[in-house]
């Protein structure tokens, strides 16, 4: 807890960006407010959108809080966030894509919609929200999907501003060291929702590296502080995670259940179903690797899913918007951590205060064991 990061907050507890509707104002503000670091997430928002959350936020906390951005994706999948590279070398996507529009016909007859366009564009407005961010500086900004050009950083830095960049390797966390960022999030294979890998690799799928062992490789690698994240629901994981070698660590799932989260009931009470017993990486429902509840739609799609996002996320809009509105948990995105089991129906600030509970207990329970006789 002695890096510049954690001295902008009391605990070593920080909530995950979830897009989608779930990261909203005013769980953001109760995590900050109980001591932890809140996050607004701006993926698929627009720029404007993104100021009026923020302008929000800051009604409600005057604590420190991060906004995060989805990198620009490459023209062609499988290509690094950033790179370049001839359109001719890039793979058959849109007739992959076509192929699993036409899979998808069935679902988008059934919910009585159609499918969205693929085509809605491939950057999310970054230029224009990093454009907002750098006129009215937020304490903390973090990227995912890939490491912004070193001037960004420097340009960041100057309006005060400390930056985060997930990684899900040690080769990618030197990467984010390299370019500038002021600490890293190693996000292990447990993570729920979207793995936030530089390069999408579908030779690689499933092949994450678990947080533990992630954690220590990067604290080998860089010397940035590390924000552990992937499937933590307790404080005892927390301590784990500090003990190697974290600063903090990264919440999510544990933090869609509480009662400020804008996750909709049917996502929440899914967590704990006995229905839905396990989780898996899937592209079913965006065209990248992201974690979620194993259900009818990802059984039937995840094997013909191809590697193209966001065309894949574009075009299964509607029909996630469609099942979430008639209440059907097998057509929907049910993102979760392999701890989902654990959730509890708290509100955020009493998460908080559980968790910081539970991790002076682990610490505490180390202690006494060391005195008891273990090895100095």
């Amino acid at each position: 807890m002695s890096s510049a990061l954690t001295d902008l907050f009391p605990l070593p507890i920080v909530q995950a960006p979830m897009a989608g509707g779930v990261s909203v104002p005013a769980l953001a503000a109760a995590v900050s407010e109980a001591g932890g670091l809140g996050f607004l997430a701006a993926g698929y928002k627009t720029a404007d959108g993104m100021y009026q959350e923020i302008k929000q936020l800051r009604g409600l906390t005057g604590c420190p809080f991060g906004v995060n951005l989805f990198m620009p994706q490459p023209e062609y999948p499988g290509a690094s966030t950033g790179s370049t590279g001839a359109a001719a070398a890039a793979p058959p996507v849109s007739a992959a894509v076509d192929m699993y529009a036409h899979q998808l016909a069935g679902e988008a007859g059934w919910y009585e919609t159609e499918l969205g366009d693929r085509d809605s564009g491939r950057d999310d407005g970054y230029d224009a929200k990093l454009a907002v961010l750098l006129d009215n500086p937020v304490p903390v900004v973090s990227f995912h999907f890939g490491v912004p050009k070193p001037e960004v950083f420097e340009s960041l830095r100057r309006a005060g501003t400390f930056t985060l960049v997930t990684a899900t390797t040690a080769e990618e966390a030197l990467a984010v060291e390299r370019a500038g960022a002021d600490a890293v999030i190693a996000q292990g294979v447990e993570a729920g929702g979207h793995q936030g890998t530089h390069r999408d690799n579908p030779e690689t799928d499933g092949s994450g590296i678990g947080l533990l062992s992630l954690v220590a490789q990067v604290r080998e690698t860089v010397g940035i502080p590390i924000v552990a994240a992937g499937g933590i629901m307790r404080g005892s994981q927390i301590a784990a995670v500090l003990a190697a070698g974290a600063s903090a660590a990264q919440l999510g799932t544990a933090f869609l259940a509480t009662a400020e989260s804008g996750a909709s009931a049917v996502h929440k009470q899914a967590l704990t179903n006995p229905l839905f017993t396990r989780t898996e990486l899937t592209r079913a429902f965006s065209g990248r690797p992201a974690r979620g509840l194993v259900n009818r739609f990802m059984r039937e799609h995840g094997p013909y899913a191809p590697a193209a996002y966001p065309e894949v996320h574009h075009l299964t809009a509607p029909l996630r918007k469609a099942a979430a509105k008639a209440g059907d948990a097998q057509g929907m995105a049910l993102w979760a951590g392999q701890g989902h089991r654990m959730a509890r129906e708290l509100t955020a600030g009493q998460l908080v205060e559980v968790l910081a509970a539970e991790l002076a207990a682990a610490r505490t329970a180390l202690s006494e064991g060391r005195e008891g006789g273990a090895p100095r």
